[in-house]
């Protein structure tokens, strides 16, 4: 329960500094388990954040990843991007680790939908030491401001 409170109070506290530019859902893998996840990309003063909130069989995953790299592919309409940062599993054991991602996305002109697929490979460094590289996900959110 404890580390319950703290994710929310990061999380509460992250809501403060950052601007919420896309928010939806993540189908599919985040951190090696499948189910869905609360999915958001940010725009902070350091660049975009791609951050996802997971609750599977009663254990929670988070993820923060920084997109350092988030080009157009022919268009503004089409992108892929690439990044790394924290990921977390919180559950009967505590599991942390460093995670990558590289995936498309697409923004609808009509409606403010941007949907997208990732793949992300995590290495896992504390509870155990292990990669896993089975985390697919297709991402769902609604896009603010556009």
């Amino acid at each position: 329960m404890k580390k319950l409170f703290l994710i929310g109070i990061f999380a509460f506290t992250m809501i403060n500094f950052v601007d919420a530019q896309e928010i939806g859902i993540r189908f599919g893998g985040t951190n090696g388990a499948g189910g869905a996840a609360i999915d958001g990309v940010f725009e902070s003063s350091i660049g975009r954040i791609h951050a996802d909130l997971g609750f599977y069989d009663g254990e929670i995953g988070a993820d923060a990843l920084l997109d350092f790299i988030n080009k157009p592919i022919g268009g503004e309409d089409f992108s892929w991007y690439l990044g790394a940062g924290p990921t977390t599993y919180i559950g009967d054991d505590f599991w942390l680790g460093v995670c990558g991602e590289i995936g498309l996305e697409y923004k609808f002109n009509t409606v403010p939908i941007v949907i997208g697929a990732d793949w992300r490979p995590t290495f896992w460094i504390v509870e155990t030491t292990d990669f896993g590289a089975n985390s697919f996900g297709l991402n769902v959110r609604y896009r603010f401001g556009k």
